[in-house]
């Protein structure tokens, strides 16, 4: 088993920065991560109706969870179709083998 480095990482966040620990191989998926964030809170910021900060956080972190859940959504129904699928090409197979082994 291979123990990964954490490493700190800068970050800016609302024009602030703030130094988080991570593994090193996560590194740029957290730096992505900020970046999303910093867009998601200036879409909300652009938007004009929500004024202080905490509440721009907020609104951002709950529209970011429900893509996410929208997202996990879909691919558990591409998953489920992809099964039935699977499902029914194997059942095609198989009456095909036992017509050949008739």
């Amino acid at each position: 088993m291979t123990t990964s480095k954490t490493i700190p990482v800068n970050l800016r966040v609302l024009d602030k920065d703030y130094v988080v620990a991570c593994p090193e191989e996560e590194r740029d998926t957290l730096m992505a991560s900020a970046q999303y964030l910093n867009k998601k809170v200036q879409e909300v910021r652009e938007g004009g109706k929500v004024v202080s900060t905490e509440r721009m956080v907020v609104i951002s972190a709950l529209n970011i969870i429900h893509e996410y859940l929208q997202y996990k959504q879909q691919r558990e129904n591409h998953i489920g179709i992809a099964q039935t699928e699977i499902t029914r090409l194997e059942n095609k197979i198989e009456l095909a083998l036992s017509a050949i082994k008739l």
